[in-house]
């Protein structure tokens, strides 16, 4: 087939095969010898607008899904909001124009079998799945699809998609947080499901106030029943915040870390940590840098004006230092900076390795791994132990393995050819 290159020029190319893509970090994950740890992924992607003529039949309110349906058709508009940027550079990542190339094998879902190609190329036994163009749901005008859009998400995933993954696949499903009542729904129904490990809120959101009353029993219900909260963020270049921006560059860049500044300095300043204690919290796709800046910049803000914060029975870092937080993208320019930032953060057991696979700033296990200053044993909980406590993730037993090779395109364990 031929691909048009961002200048015009045709360049003839085979269809897409992850496996080939990523055969650079098969061999990165054979000399390391991954299969000597558990590699668990809280962060990767599918594309689900691929999947909507499967997944919008299952919303409930009948005019919203025959809205949704016929917006699929050509000149009728868009479903769900979409981003405005530059992901595939001009269509030097080739995965992006080239994914729909690649061919999968009938009768199994199309998601499970990428997935797996890419998680035995890389070396990641267990993988967190999350959408890709719904995390900009938030920026939905109408409260009512946005709860109708989730709750058919969450019904095609924990339907078709968890049990056809032989269990190594398990999801955080995303909140229409939009709709307090709505989520608390979707946690009663299905918070016991198995394969969902906790809930997701987009954190790409103009107007969401973490600490209103109205999202309290939402809280405790996902408390109650031992699961995580997450909040996964993205850029928004259309955002007030960012219309001085002229390039995506500066958009991306501030967008991922500064809606997780906004809504985790809400969350802390407001008591949320001393009100749930027992709810484990997690920081999605904003990198590390953010962390310690904000974590020094409300301890100063706090120990001059304690009595904003009546709550708090301990410094913001403090509180900040009991959540959690994902890898990627993580900045690796300045050794010394990220030992200090895993230093502050208690990396060793609240980091949590993150690809972003399939995007085109994705990291492989390796960003971890190589990292010259830490332990073994800290490589080992970073990489999988942490997320397979906190999620409860089956060990990798004999018998787990060959019900990952029965299901899967497991080859991991294959020796290498000669």
């Amino acid at each position: 087939m031929d691909l048009i290159s961002d200048r015009g020029r045709r360049v003839s190319v085979d269809e897409l095969n992850t496996s080939v893509l990523l055969a650079h970090a098969t061999q990165q994950a054979r000399a390391r010898k991954y299969e000597d740890m558990v590699i668990v992924d809280c962060d990767a992607h599918h594309y689900e607008n691929e999947n909507f003529g499967e997944i919008l039949p299952y919303m409930e309110n009948e005019v919203f899904k025959h809205l949704a349906l016929a917006s699929r058709q050509k000149g009728r508009g868009s479903v769900a909001p979409t981003g405005f940027g530059y992901q595939d550079m001009g269509g030097r990542v080739t995965r992006y124009p080239l994914r729909s190339s690649e061919k999968t094998e009938k009768g199994a879902v199309r998601d499970v079998q990428l997935g797996h190609r890419w998680m035995d190329a890389m070396g990641v036994d267990y993988s967190c799945l999350f959408p890709t163009g719904m995390l900009n749901i938030g920026l939905h005008p109408q409260k009512e699809m946005e709860f109708e859009l989730c709750w058919a998400y969450a019904r095609w995933v924990c339907e078709k998609v968890l049990p056809e993954s032989g269990g190594r696949l398990y999801t955080m499903l995303s909140l229409p947080f939009g709709d307090p009542e709505g989520s608390l729904r979707m946690v009663e129904k299905f918070g016991d499901v198995k394969g969902v490990g906790g809930f997701m809120v987009t954190s790409v959101r103009e107007k969401m106030a973490v600490y209103d009353n109205c999202y309290m029993k939402l809280y405790r219900a996902i408390e109650e029943r031992g699961l995580a909260l997450a909040f996964h963020s993205g850029p928004n270049w259309n955002s007030n915040t960012f219309q001085s921006c002229n390039r995506f560059i500066s958009a991306h860049a501030l967008g991922f870390s500064w809606f997780n500044i906004l809504h985790c300095t809400n969350w802390v300043v407001n008591g949320m940590g001393e009100r749930f204690p027992k709810m484990p919290v997690l920081w999605i796709e904003a990198g590390l840098a953010w962390v310690p800046f904000l974590m020094q910049k409300l301890d100063h803000e706090y120990l001059l004006r304690p009595s904003e914060c009546p709550v708090l029975k301990k410094k913001p870092s403090d509180y900040m230092r009991d959540m959690f937080y994902s890898s990627q993208p993580m900045e690796i320019q300045d050794m010394d900076a990220l030992q200090t930032t895993f230093r502050m953060i208690n990396a060793e057991t609240q980091l949590l390795y993150a690809s972003d696979y399939p995007h085109w700033d994705f990291d492989l296990p390796s960003t971890i791994y190589d990292l010259p200053f830490l332990t073994e044993k800290a490589k080992h909980n970073i990489l999988g132990g942490t997320a397979a406590r906190l999620f409860n993730l089956p060990p990798r037993n004999d018998t787990q393995r060959a019900n990952l090779i029965k299901h899967g395109n497991f080859n991991k364990h294959v020796p290498a050819p000669v």
